[in-house]
């Protein structure tokens, strides 16, 4: 990921909220940063009354729980506690509670024998719409080159940064239609991160999947208002905010050959100021095989979601198309251009010099959208294997629109293998999930840098794994993967800023830190434990554990576990969606 190395003093922060299920967070305002042992863990939004239902309670000398009512006490169900079992990435012997059989919409909250109440929690239909909507806006808060007015961004409301139309060719992008020192324009676009520079590889897999989002649940963002420039306009609000970005990326393709820049950055990181304060000549940076690629996949997605569109954004999808091909072109001739941070640049790296993945999954779009079987053997589908995605491994997304499309294939494809594919990665994750302690499909190697975004790739997968099977552990693991990102944790704490009980105060995110507003911006998901802690010679807080599923640090300093990300982000607007739209029951 991004290795920043921020020296600053932060912001003190309190904590503030902005949309509706967020105002569970007022309940823990006095002790949101106290240690989350001994205490009840859940998901701290609620439930689906259709989903399954589980928390996380301490071993003790309890073995039944109930379920009460927030605010009476009122006991509406009990149960047994699962046997105990211990949790070598946390350290401690935890128990399940599992509640699925409560479908009644109201506010309740777990009781158990010597311990506390738990965060009071949702069951209702609606649970999941706040969040998700406030996921998706996220991303129209870290835009680029335009004013948030207030209208649109309330208390987050700044003014225009980083137009970014008088943009440099860095010597290492140069050619000779444009030399090194020339400009281009390179305007729109989401800030990549907590810092202000824009990249096209994490682009790549952010961007894809919000469209994957709207081809697999169309129905959860037709009518949703998400209250930003564009709202009311003739197109979805969810594809209006990724054609931002789509339509910045596309000025990051060199018109000459095809080939794409792999960044848009300053030399070095921004302090810890506002976007339009941060004034820092821009550059373009090196074109490269991954950015090609992942350039090339992102554009015959885009291609195909807005062809439906080309009267309100005449030759759009035919243009995406065009560059799509080109950049594929442009990585067959150029197959191992990988990145090489130059001397004088110090930002994100996004390095990556295994580019076999990118080409199955540039391929498997560009089958998909053109129908042509020779995009289908550059593939080689038999020894493309499924995995998790991450910016850097994107064989499961090839995977993932080959089954969303498998009844649209042309004949080249093996249905089989797509089958197979994604139900056997679904597996092995539901078997994860089985063996957990708390009864998620996270293992103790999954935290990672962003380790959040990794329970939600994890869960994206299992819900492709539940549309294509039907069977219901994988969607039943895919909620525990919400679950743990929204407080059923061996934290305690609901990884998006403003929504539960116990939420992050103080992101790695620039605007939250210097803007000036107690409140961090909503909707974000930080990245969450992981033991390497590279920023910990940073921070003047020391982390409360070395233990992976507790190294975790709620300060601005702490771009290693508290940064927010696009790609980070976008799983999550993914898996709200989709466990919205695939419960039984639930609205679709």
């Amino acid at each position: 990921m991004r290795h920043e190395h921020p020296r600053f003093t932060p912001l003190r922060k309190l904590p503030a909220l902005m949309a509706p299920l967020a105002c569970l967070a007022l309940a823990g305002t006095a002790s949101a940063m106290k240690p989350a042992a001994s205490t009840i863990q859940l998901n701290q939004l609620g439930f689906l009354p259709g989903s399954a239902k589980v928390a996380v309670v301490p071993d003790g000398a309890a073995r039944t729980f109930a379920i009460v009512k927030a605010g009476t006490g009122t006991v509406v169900q009990s149960g047994t506690l699962a046997p105990a079992t211990a949790s070598p990435e946390s350290g401690d012997k935890v128990r399940l509670a599992s509640f699925t059989s409560l479908a009644t919409p109201g506010r309740y909250q777990v009781r158990v024998a010597g311990l506390p109440d738990s965060a009071p929690f949702e069951v209702d239909p609606g649970v999941l719409q706040a969040v998700n909507a406030a996921s998706i806006k996220a991303f129209y808060f870290n835009r680029t080159a335009i004013a948030l007015d207030e209208r649109h961004a309330g208390v987050f409301k700044r003014p225009a940064g980083h137009a970014d139309t008088r943009v440099l060719v860095h010597a290492s992008a140069a050619s000779p239609a444009r030399p090194a020192g020339s400009a281009i324009s390179s305007p729109k676009g989401w800030y990549d991160a907590g810092d202000y520079n824009k990249y096209i590889v994490n682009s790549g897999i952010t961007t894809y999947t919000l469209l994957a989002a709207w081809e697999d649940f169309p129905g959860v963002f037709k009518a949703q208002d998400l209250n930003i420039p564009e709202s009311g306009n003739a197109l979805p609000d969810l594809l209006d905010e990724a054609l931002w970005n789509l339509e910045w990326m596309l000025t990051m393709q060199d018109p000459a050959d095809g080939g794409v820049y792999h960044k848009l950055t300053n030399l070095r990181f921004d302090g810890m100021v506002m976007p339009h304060q941060a004034t820092q000549p821009r550059y373009v940076v090196q074109k490269t095989t991954a950015a090609a690629l992942n350039f090339a996949a992102v554009m015959a997605t885009a291609s195909r979601v807005f062809a439906p569109y080309e009267q309100q954004l005449p030759g759009m999808a035919a243009r995406m198309l065009a560059a799509s091909k080109a950049a594929w072109q442009w990585a067959q001739a150029h197959p191992r251009v990988y990145y090489q941070q130059p001397k004088d640049v110090a930002t994100g790296e996004y390095g990556d010099k295994d580019v076999s993945n990118e080409f199955g999954w540039a391929a498997a779009e560009l089958f998909i959208t053109t129908g042509d079987a020779a995009y289908y053997r550059a593939m080689n589908a038999p020894a493309l294997q499924a995995s998790v995605p991450s910016w850097a491994e994107v064989r499961g997304l090839a995977w993932m629109s080959l089954a969303r499309h498998r009844g649209k294939l042309a004949a080249a494809a093996d249905q089989a293998l797509v089958a197979s594919r994604i139900d056997q990665l679904s597996a092995s994750l539901a078997a994860g999930w089985k063996a957990s302690a708390y009864g998620i499909p996270m293992r103790p190697a999954d935290y990672v840098w962003g380790s959040s975004a990794v329970a939600l790739n994890q869960a994206m997968v299992l819900l492709h794994g539940y549309r294509l099977t039907g069977k219901r552990d994988y969607l039943d693991a895919a909620q525990a993967g919400l679950d743990y990102v929204l407080g059923r944790n061996a934290v305690g704490l609901s990884f998006v800023t403003g929504f539960g009980a116990r939420t992050p105060q103080h992101p790695h995110h620039r605007p939250s830190e210097a803007d000036g507003v107690a409140a961090p911006v909503p909707g974000w998901l930080v990245g969450g434990p992981q033991p390497a802690q590279q920023d910990a010679k940073d921070c003047p807080a020391p982390y409360p554990s070395a233990l992976p599923a507790l190294s975790y640090l709620d300060h601005a300093c702490s771009y290693a576990s508290n940064e927010v990300a696009i790609n980070w982000n976008a799983p999550l607007v993914y898996v709200s969606a989709g466990v919205q739209a695939l419960t039984p029951g639930a609205a679709k």
